[in-house]
């Protein structure tokens, strides 16, 4: 019974991961398309925050118009009524890699 449920779950994931693909969001209009993947995040150095109220933003690989060049992390004072920064992300669509800008949540 225990692996017939195992099975179940994974099918049921696969089902919902192939459907999520399927629904992934669409590109933002007039995104920049870079057919080279980007580059693993690189590891940095978190120092401690400059005072209370910030938050840390990881660093980001961007596209140069040749190559990737990283963007070191940097402190950012909370927006408003934010909480937390939802980082940016490199993500595939048909045409290559496009950038996703992070946003305050």
């Amino acid at each position: 019974m225990a692996t017939t449920m195992k099975g179940a779950r994974l099918w049921r994931c696969v089902a919902v991961l192939g459907f999520g693909a399927a629904c992934a969001p669409n590109p933002p209009p007039g995104a920049l398309y870079v057919e080279r993947r980007p580059p693993p995040a690189r590891a940095e150095v978190i120092g401690v925050a400059p005072g209370p109220g910030f938050v840390w933003i990881g660093g980001s690989w961007r596209w140069g118009g040749a190559e990737y060049a990283w963007v070191p992390g940097r402190w950012a004072a909370r927006e408003g009524r934010y909480h937390s920064w939802n980082p940016g992300h490199w993500r595939h669509a048909r045409r290559g890699w496009y950038w996703v800008e992070g946003r305050w949540r």
